[in-house]
């Protein structure tokens, strides 16, 4: 420490007197900055908190060096005095040092204060900062020339760990597949191979299974990195201020500095060709009518938002991803298996298919004026806000009675009724949507329950045709994955209701302050 006429104690107490400081941390080549809530325990720890997902979470998690600075304004102006703070970001795992982390930093954060209170504290990330450098400086004693008060922390600095590098940009890259959307790629497969082990007796090829699984995913995956790629490169993310995490927005990490544009692309390149490769092989071990399949499914991932064709601003996008993945998808897994086309496959994905055009139509509203700006004419921007709900609406319904036409015109097994359990999910969405049309974050359960409809109407139709190809002892099997799948829905329903409890209070919290 310096020689100053100022001691540790008295810069505690001034770190302790503050409630807000200016986080900067560094994301690529850039500083970013926020005004957060902290708190400091007697060995200059400071402690933050913040939502799960934050952009600051991914920012620390990439590089924990961070900087915070405290502006203490006087009377006086020559007595005003700023505290710089430089250190070393961990998150706190221990779960008795996160609780009193948390219970001190919930007496300068309301937000944190509200979910202690309410016994949502999970839905928080704690981090500790731990110290390398604090300096204060005095304005008076600044213009007298005299040097700021340094307190040094030797030893604190974090080792530069190359596996630690290599393990952070896998991280990013992991990310940037978006894994949490790539359950629309997996539905429909299963659900082909599902209707093809029912058709034969309750065969299934299991390696070309798992192989067709993979190329879904890749496809998927290669469709999610190009579309960053090239909203990133129209200035469609950069425009996009009203985004919903998860639901819309892309994955946002070339927008953080957390992966560059090249990079995007090369993981795009990567997941296309593999998945090309994949299809190649089972082309020629299955038929090559695959090839139209794979053809029409990699043109229409990489030009819904790829030059020159930018399929995306022609209002036709819900309609190719419904179609890609729904019937189409489908019918490959199910080709793959039989060797032949039916209109079964086809039939049994209409309802997957109109959920997942409504999963990608709703998550367009937070999109909306970003979208226009750029020329991205989505059916959204085509129709307005207002307006685009009926559309919404209209499929949703379709889609749970599509269900109900499948099983009474026998295409469906009896036990695909089960599917209507998204039905619930379905109304709510359509009423929230309805209601918060113009309040992207008001409006995020719409997508959260759209999302689980898709998902409970996919595997309940899944589960069905297992149950319909399986022999009597495999039947007891199926009828517990059944069980297991009606546990999974009523968790998701109840989690999407827990997040909107506590984003409605957070909002709460907020117009209160």
């Amino acid at each position: 420490m310096s020689h100053s006429i100022h001691s540790k104690e008295e810069v505690l107490s001034l770190l302790k007197g503050a409630e807000v400081a200016t986080v900067a941390t560094v994301s690529g080549d850039r500083m970013r900055t926020r005004m957060m809530h902290f708190a400091v325990d007697d060995d200059f720890h400071i402690y933050l908190a913040t939502m799960k997902g934050d952009p600051k979470t991914l920012q620390m998690t990439n590089n924990p060096g961070l900087s915070l600075l405290l502006h203490l304004p006087a009377a006086e102006f020559n007595e005003s005095q700023e505290v710089e703070f430089t250190g070393v970001a961990r998150f706190v795992r221990n779960p008795q040092e996160r609780q009193k982390a948390l219970e001190i930093t919930a007496t300068k954060s309301p937000v944190v204060k509200y979910l202690m209170e309410t016994g949502n504290s999970d839905a928080l990330d704690c981090i500790k900062v731990e110290p390398q450098l604090i300096k204060l400086r005095v304005f008076r004693e600044i213009v007298q020339g005299l040097p700021p008060m340094v307190i040094e922390f030797p030893g604190s600095g974090e080792a530069v760990n190359e596996w630690g590098l290599v393990g952070r940009k896998v991280a990013n890259w992991y990310r940037e597949f978006r894994p949490h959307s790539l359950t629309a790629s997996l539905v429909p497969v299963l659900l082909g191979g599902s209707v093809a082990f029912c058709q034969l007796g309750g065969i299934l090829n299991w390696g070309f299974f798992v192989l067709t699984l993979l190329a879904g995913v890749l496809l998927h995956a290669g469709a999610n990195t190009i579309n960053d790629y090239f909203d990133h490169k129209s200035g469609n993310d950069e425009a996009n201020r009203e985004f919903v995490r998860p639901f819309s927005g892309g994955s946002r990490l070339i927008q953080l500095g957390l992966l560059t544009p090249v990079e995007v692309l090369g993981l795009s390149l990567f997941c296309f060709l593999s998945s090309i490769a994949i299809g190649l092989y089972l082309a020629w071990a299955a038929g090559p009518v695959l090839l139209v399949l794979g053809a029409v499914g990699f043109l229409s991932a990489f030009f819904y938002t790829g030059r020159p064709f930018y399929l995306a601003r022609y209002g036709v996008g819900e309609f190719i991803v419904g179609l890609n993945f729904g019937p189409l998808m489908t019918l490959g897994a199910y080709y793959v298996q039989t060797q032949s086309f039916s209109w079964l496959p086809v039939v049994a994905a209409t309802p997957v298919g109109l959920f997942i055009a409504a999963v990608l139509y709703i998550n367009e509203f937070p999109d909306y004026t970003a979208d226009k700006s750029v020329g991205k004419n989505t059916l959204v921007v085509r129709l307005g806000l207002r307006r685009a709900v009926v559309p919404f609406a209209a499929t949703m319904v379709v889609a749970n009675l599509a269900i109900i036409g499948g099983v009474a015109l026998d295409y469906l097994p009896l036990a695909a009724l089960l599917a209507l359990v998204a039905l619930p999910a379905s109304l709510l969405a359509i009423r929230n949507a309805a209601g918060h049309y113009d309040r992207s974050f008001d409006m995020a359960p719409a997508n959260a329950l759209t999302i689980t409809g898709h998902l409970a109407v996919g595997l309940a139709i899944t589960w069905a045709f297992a149950l319909e190809g399986t022999g009597r002892e495999g039947s007891v099997m199926v009828a517990m994955l059944g069980a297991t799948f009606l546990g999974f829905i009523a968790y998701l329903y109840w989690y999407v209701e827990r997040q909107k409890r506590i984003f409605h209070g957070l909002k709460g919290v907020v117009e209160e302050k």
